[in-house]
Formats: structure tokens, C-alpha cells, sequence
């Protein structure tokens, strides 16, 4: 049987779908509201592209019905930004994709429904000291919003229809060929941009900090999630975290001029930009840790030596 990955072609999506490959999958689609070609170029032999609008039930029925999957892996999304400029758009994709992709589950039988939600579920409380999977959760953002509304709806599955729904929260994802817009993704322009040479000013705080994770780490998170035994899964929606300690915002600038000669980086803070990220609170993964294994493979380092060498060995993949 396949598998089928939402968003398949997208910035996480891709990376599943290229390890999903790589751990011996045969029989993988990949949807997408506009597939984006470049990002499975070089495998597009070994992997059916198909569109498909999340929030058009029709089309996840079609998806679920011709692909037949054991397994959905969730990825397909509007992000933060994007949603805070068309809630009602990140209300049909985001909200009513997930209903759309566990209904078709349901009843095309599919055994099990992994899905990405975020850390935004949390909300952006000054307060907390730590996060970890028995903070409350309070969004502030209909990004934030929609992925609680997830979490929620799959337990609701879960319980009452026997699904195997497990949900990965993730924090700000780091990788290269990050467009959308994102409170996070200052750490993916710093690195890329320095690399192709261009100047950069960084808007954020230089002492910020904020949970990161790589984007191979991220994919391998949920597949690894997904292959857990189901007897582990007890806390079913999972905070994880990619750097232990955080680092700031000017570490991470300090660590790529220090592998890239020249690099043309400063800093100069926006007091918007600094309202919407002014703190967040350390993220504590533990459970995740105790019932499936979870560890990151990529510390700070090491991630942006890999995203470097991506860069270096694909660079149309990332355009």
C-alpha cells in the first residue's frame, strides 16, 4: 500500500518524501494545492505528484480514493503569516483540510494519520517559564488556532473511530528554500543569503531566542513518530525541539559568519517585528523523548554545515 503526503512537495513535505525514500518506501504521492516540481525533480520518477485543495473536499476524497494509503501524513498548510492576512482562507485549508483528510481517512480505512502542528498552538504567554505537552494552550494566531483545532479533532477520531492519529507540534523550522513568510524564518535567510553572497539586515532582536529544529530533523521526526509502537503513544500530540539551549538570534549570526568568509550580515531591530517576537519560553520535549525515542541529530553546527552543503549540491532544488 502507499502513503500519502499532503503538502508533499512543499518545504517539510518534500524532505518526508525524500526520507520516506530513503527508509524504503516504494509507493509515495505527493499532493499539493500548486505541486512545485523542483523540490522532487531529481525523484519524480519514484513518486506520483497529484494536485489537490485541502479545503475542497472533493479533491481529498480523490486523493485518499486513487492513492488508497496505509498511512497520510499531514504536512499541507497556510502558514502564520499568510494566515493572519486571510483567516477565512487559512480557516478553509487549514481547519477544513483537516477535517476533509481524517474524514476521507475514515472512511477509505486508512490505519493511521500523521499529523504537523506547531508550537503557535501555544500561544505567545510572557509568563510561561517553559512549554512542554502539559502547558495550555491558548493561541494567539489563526495559524496557532487551526493547528489546536487539529490536535483536538484527531483525538476526537481517535477515540471514537479507533484512528492511530499522532501530531508532531513543531517549533520554527530552519532549512533551505524557506519563501514563506515566517517568525522564523530569519534563521533560514541569514544562513542562505550570506551564502550566495548578499547582504542581509535582520529585523529580529539580536537577543532573541526561539525554539528551532532543521528541517531533516523535522522530517525525520514524524516518520519516526509514525513508526513507533502504538502501545508508546499515550501523549499523542508531541512539542518537540530542535537546539538545547536556544540559541540567540546573534549566535546564530556569530556561527554563520564563522563558516562563510565575508558574510554581510547586521542587525537592525523593528519594534513590530519585536512585539510579535519578543519571547518565547524554552521548550521542554521530554515526552516525546520518553515514549518514541525523539533526538535531534542536528545540533546548531552541524545544521548549518548540512544547510551549506545543500545549498552547495542543490542549488536548483531551493530556487
Amino acid at each position: 500500500m502507499s502513503v500519502l503526503v499532503t503538502g508533499g512537495t512543499g518545504f517539510i513535505g518534500a524532505a518526508v518524501v525524500r526520507m520516506l525514500l530513503e527508509r524504503g518506501e516504494e509507493e509515495i504521492v505527493a499532493s499539493h494545492i500548486n505541486p512545485k516540481k523542483k523540490t522532487l525533480e531529481d525523484i519524480s520518477d519514484r513518486v506520483k505528484t497529484l494536485r489537490a485543495d485541502l479545503g475542497i473536499f472533493s479533491h481529498v476524497l480523490e486523493a485518499v480514493r486513487s492513492s488508497r494509503p496505509r498511512a497520510i501524513y499531514h504536512l499541507g498548510a497556510m502558514l502564520t503569516l499568510p494566515s493572519q492576512a486571510d483567516p477565512a482562507a487559512s480557516f478553509r485549508t487549514n481547519v477544513m483540510g483537516t477535517y476533509h483528510v481524517l474524514e476521507a481517512a475514515r472512511l477509505f480505512d486508512v490505519e493511521q494519520v500523521l499529523f504537523a502542528s506547531s508550537v503557535g498552538s501555544y500561544g505567545t504567554n510572557p509568563d510561561l517559564s517553559v512549554i512542554d505537552d502539559f502547558t495550555v494552550q491558548r493561541p494567539t494566531t489563526m495559524y496557532g488556532v487551526s493547528k489546536l483545532f487539529g490536535e483536538h479533532l484527531g483525538l476526537f477520531y481517535k477515540n471514537k473511530y479507533g484512528m492511530d492519529f499522532r501530531g508532531v507540534r513543531y517549533p520554527g523550522i530552519v532549512g533551505p528554500g524557506f519563501r514563506t513568510p515566517s517568525p522564523a524564518r530569519f534563521a533560514s535567510l541569514l544562513i542562505e543569503e550570506s551564502a550566495k553572497g548578499n547582504p542581509l539586515t535582520l529585523t529580529v532582536n539580536p537577543q532573541l531566542r526561539m525554539s528551532l529544529l532543521y528541517f531533516k530533523d523535522a522530517a525525520r521526526a514524524i516518520i519516526d513518530l509514525a513508526r513507533a509502537p502504538l502501545a508508546n503513544i499515550r501523549t499523542v500530540n508531541y512539542i518537540i525541539n530542535g537546539f538545547t539551549p536556544e540559541p540567540t538570534a546573534m549566535e546564530i549570526m556569530e556561527m554563520a559568519k564563522a563558516r562563510i568568509p565575508g558574510a554581510k550580515l547586521q542587525f537592525a531591530p523593528d519594534r513590530e517585528v519585536s512585539k510579535v517576537l519578543r519571547r518565547f519560553p524554552p521548550v521542554d520535549d521530554r515526552m516525546a523523548r520518553e515514549e518514541w525515542g525523539w533526538q535531534p541529530e542536528y545540533p546548531m553546527e552541524k545544521m548549518i554545515d548540512d544547510f551549506l552543503e545543500e545549498l552547495k549540491l542543490n542549488p536548483n532544488r531551493y530556487l
